[in-house]
């Protein structure tokens, strides 16, 4: 094997200017989770699309938060977060997530659990967590989720009229969707 340096690939004085390294992080699409509670009765939640499963012993998932959110404060004081996975056809609803916090469950379907989770109903899978560990990253917080109940669509049909149902991405600050194909 040879090992070749490749002197000026990277420029040593490459300005990061934040506009094209956004652009740059863009081209990996990742999926998209909605985080939702009730904090005194009311639901609370956002959109992430940094989220990734980190362990199976112990169960342990991770989403990150702008350090700027104004509902994170908020949410993070719940006993339970509801994580749902959002399937293709939850564009509107991911963008409601992010809008205006009184209207962010307007004409969504949701589920407020005993420990105070919600979740989406139709969404690919839903997990119930609690707060692992926050830990600051620049200007975002990665926060470890520890799992404690889980369901999941097993045939991909989250929703009867969205049959064999993708998960939504977010590509390029666009979302979009994709299939498997088995061969």
């Amino acid at each position: 094997m040879t090992v070749t340096a490749l002197s000026g690939s990277f420029p040593t004085n490459q300005d990061l200017d934040p506009v094209r390294l956004r652009e740059a992080f863009g081209v990996f699409p990742s999926g998209v989770v909605a985080v939702a509670a009730t904090v005194a009765g009311d639901p609370v939640g956002l959109a992430a699309s940094s989220f990734t499963s980190v362990s199976l012993d112990p169960a342990l998932v991770s989403f990150s938060v702008a350090n700027s959110s104004r509902t994170w404060p908020t949410l993070r004081r719940a006993d339970h977060l509801g994580v749902t996975v959002l399937a293709d056809h939850h564009g509107a609803a991911c963008r409601r997530l992010a809008g205006p916090v009184e209207q962010r469950f307007t004409d969504l379907a949701w589920t407020a659990h005993a420990d105070g989770a919600v979740t989406l109903d139709d969404g690919l899978a839903r997990f119930d967590c609690t707060i692992h560990r926050e830990v600051e990253a620049g200007d975002h917080t990665l926060v470890l989720l520890r799992l404690h109940r889980y369901d999941h669509d097993r045939a991909g049909t989250a929703h009867p009229a969205h049959e064999q149902a993708g998960p939504l991405v977010f590509h390029r600050s666009g979302f979009g969707s994709v299939s498997a194909h088995v061969g």
